[in-house]
């Protein structure tokens, strides 16, 4: 098979590209990639960490604010159909897939225009622009969410879930115990996002030390910008990063969060209780409605930001660690929303796309 992937801007985006990359790979070893990405975010750097042929495009979002701007975004998009049309011609894929970021939009639009199959994935509840303006463009869509399904057109959306959830169950676990935990107590993981993270890493920050006795362990992740060296309790480790945190899951009992896609595919992929903190500075506060999804299905606690407080917090770990009943069924919901192998689904049905007449 060969597949031209594009996918940018943010983990949300790549992560769940990678893994179908992964899993083509291991379905058919010989197949050939060229994934296509901006020019100056962070797939420029993960991507051919992975050993996968990389290639940039200049190009930048629009920005509704700042209309001068947009100016030179029009222009890179135009420049960049007619570099694309030559690279996408020159490599001739079987099929163009794409996972949402603005660069998704001229690498999917010039290959439907240039007669090749094409393949999109929507990972939030609430559609991405350049996916929603793809919309006529594709020949089939993937949604993460059951909700999202009424987002796209019916005759050619699936729902698939989100392919960070397989890389969570396949990877290699790391037992709490390297990290110095004690295999006889529970782990709670608090862990937030890079964006807008900083209101609650100060508060996280300020009550720690309300946490010193308690008879369960934290493993608090604060992000590489927000880390400084700080005196640990014996029950609480703080450390700026951990490398492939979903290995650890098996092993983690409450996950604190943000409730990007991605981590909302590996809670239910693990089937780890959390309490989820939607950030409120995303597009169309669209973590909420993520979470909301796991909320109604009783698959997790959602606590706001704005209603953050201590004493709230305390309370929805204390409800979870101490109601054996509510966590078992907290997991038993968690195991119902799973939807199997979602990269399989994606395989299957990128095949079956590619083998239409």
């Amino acid at each position: 098979m060969r597949v031209i992937v594009s996918a940018g801007g943010t983990g949300g985006h790549i992560y769940p590209a990678l893994a179908v990359i992964n899993k083509i790979k291991r379905q058919e070893p010989k197949s050939e990639f060229l994934y296509i990405g901006t020019h100056n975010r962070m797939e420029k750097d993960i991507v051919p960490k992975e050993g996968i042929p990389f290639l940039s495009i200049t190009m930048y979002g629009f920005n509704r604010k700042k209309i001068l701007q947009n100016i030179k975004t029009f222009y890179y998009l135009i420049k960049s159909k007619v570099q694309l049309k030559k690279i996408i011609n020159d490599f001739k894929p079987d099929i163009v897939i794409g996972f949402g970021g603005y660069i998704t939009y001229p690498v999917i639009s010039t290959a439907h225009k240039l007669g090749y199959k094409t393949f999109i994935h929507e990972q939030n509840s609430v559609a991405g622009k350049a996916n929603l303006a793809l919309t006529k463009k594709v020949d089939l869509i993937g949604v993460s969410l059951k909700s999202s399904l009424n987002l796209f057109p019916k005759d050619k959306t699936i729902f698939t879930g989100n392919p960070c959830g397989d890389k969570a169950i396949t990877d290699k676990k790391i037992r709490k115990t390297t990290l110095g935990f004690d295999p006889k107590k529970k782990l709670i993981v608090i862990v937030m996002g890079s964006l807008g993270a900083e209101n609650v890493h100060q508060f996280i920050m300020n009550n720690l030390n309300k946490f010193k006795n308690k008879n369960y362990e934290i493993l608090y992740i604060t992000g590489k910008n927000n880390y400084k060296e700080c005196n640990n309790f014996k029950n609480i480790k703080v450390v700026p990063y951990i490398d492939n945190l979903a290995s650890l899951f098996s092993d983690v009992d409450i996950l604190i969060t943000r409730a990007g896609a991605s981590t909302l595919s590996e809670i239910i992929a693990c089937k780890i209780p959390s309490i989820l903190i939607p950030s409120p500075y995303v597009p169309n506060n669209h973590q909420y409605k993520n979470a909301l999804d796991l909320v109604k299905n009783d698959a997790a606690i959602m606590l706001e930001e704005k209603d953050l407080t201590f004493d709230a917090l305390n309370c929805n770990i204390d409800k979870l660690l101490n109601s054996k009943e509510y966590y078992l069924k907290m997991k038993k919901n968690l195991e119902d929303m799973q939807v199997g192998s979602s990269t399989k689904i994606i395989y299957d049905n990128l095949k079956k796309l590619i083998d239409r007449k």
